[in-house]
């Protein structure tokens, strides 16, 4: 099935956004980085501030990061600290501070190393979702964050901007899940692969106006594409629901093996996908502050308890986009994650009787072999 060219812009993205975000710094701009998708980039945008999305998905730089940090430490930390120490990832040339979060021990204590190279505003997470002390503590949180950005800016942060910002970024969140939403079709337009490289542009956008235009695009695009099929299209291949820990360019093996092994993956769960864009923020709120709050401390991570937002938005989407299986992956040393992995499979062998893997890696390509071998057989499994 060939690729519409609306595809093909988005494919390079990224790489096009450097020279934009460059351009940029030079008419007085700053750049934020994030490693997170609990950084609230409506507020960014409505500070002046550009957020770019850090490296942190790939082996190459995790020797170096080893020289401070343990070997039995997530992945994702060890490359994200490797890329700053050895300046090696352009986005973190060009920020100009970094937004953390408290999402696990081992983030919060490398962002104190990082601090040592740019400095780092951290935004202390609540541990739950579920009470009313946790929503104004994480309000406060955003309030304390936007005098930092504003500090940093030297532009003040208006009600009026704050809101334009939220329902632009609502209108990006829409189309966005307009795309996703064309895998529910028996033959889905774009690969696993493909999709990915879709939804991880909206960590790299300098005018967010300018990529809503190309997102609704490719989603208008994409669903032409879905109502020409005839009514008896069927892709071969069992139908894999994709969940767990972070994956991107650099750390999608799991995925590239899943689609090399003959499965069809029409959607994924984690933050570089459905995660990041499934809530909206309440524009009805009278308080901007409190409706960002509410929204991104709802995001259904595996550092909240309970995390029961997680088991409910995967059985509607074992529903919505018909699944035959579950693959649930789990980067080394993320305990929150590998323990929830329990919770998961339960809730999908019992709630849905459907069979359930659980894949605990890394970023190397040591065990790509033992990785085929089981994922082979799981395929097989399911007939």
């Amino acid at each position: 099935m060939s690729k519409p060219e609306s595809f093909e812009t988005l494919a390079t993205y990224k790489s096009r956004s450097l020279p934009l975000i460059d351009e940029a710094k030079e008419h007085g701009s700053k750049v934020a980085g994030l490693f997170c998708v609990y950084a609230p980039t409506e507020l960014m945008y409505a500070a002046g501030i550009i957020p770019v999305g850090l490296c942190g998905k790939n082996q190459t730089p995790i020797p170096a990061a080893e020289r401070d940090l343990p070997a039995n430490l997530c992945p994702l930390i060890k490359s994200s600290y490797g890329y700053g120490i050895t300046d090696s990832c352009p986005f973190f040339a060009a920020s100009d501070f970094i937004v953390g979060e408290t999402t696990c021990d081992g983030k919060k204590k490398m962002y104190e190393l990082l601090n040592r190279i740019k400095p780092v505003h951290l935004m202390h997470l609540p541990y739950t979702q579920k009470d009313e002390a946790s929503l104004s503590f994480w309000t406060e949180e955003l309030h304390r964050l936007a005098a930092f950005l504003e500090k940093k800016s030297g532009h003040v942060i208006t009600e009026e901007h704050l809101l334009q910002e939220i329902h632009l970024h609502n209108q990006v969140r829409k189309q966005l899940l307009r795309i996703t939403a064309t895998g529910q079709a028996p033959v889905p337009p774009l690969s696993a692969l493909d999709m990915l490289s879709v939804t991880e542009t909206k960590s790299f956008v300098v005018d967010m106006q300018e990529y809503l235009g190309k997102i609704t695009l490719l989603a208008d695009d994409l669903e032409t594409m879905v109502a020409s099929q005839k009514p008896d299209s069927r892709a071969t291949g069992p139908r894999i629901l994709y969940t767990g820990c972070p994956t991107g360019k650099g750390s999608e093996k799991v995925l590239r093996i899943l689609e090399e092994c003959g499965a069809l993956v029409p959607v994924q769960e984690h933050c570089s996908s459905l995660k990041d864009f499934t809530a909206l923020v309440d524009e009805s709120d009278p308080d901007p502050y409190h409706a960002l709050a509410k929204r991104y401390l709802s995001t259904p991570c595996s550092c909240m308890t309970p995390n029961t937002g997680r088991l409910d938005l995967i059985s509607q989407l074992i529903t919505d986009y018909a699944i035959d299986g579950v693959v649930d992956l789990t980067w080394q040393c993320c305990h929150t994650y590998n323990v929830e992995s329990f919770s998961l499979r339960e809730h999908v062998e019992q709630n849905h009787g459907l069979p359930f893997l659980h894949i605990e890696t890394d970023y190397s390509q040591s065990d790509t072999e033992q990785l085929r071998t089981r994922i082979e057989a799981f395929l097989e499994m399911l007939g």
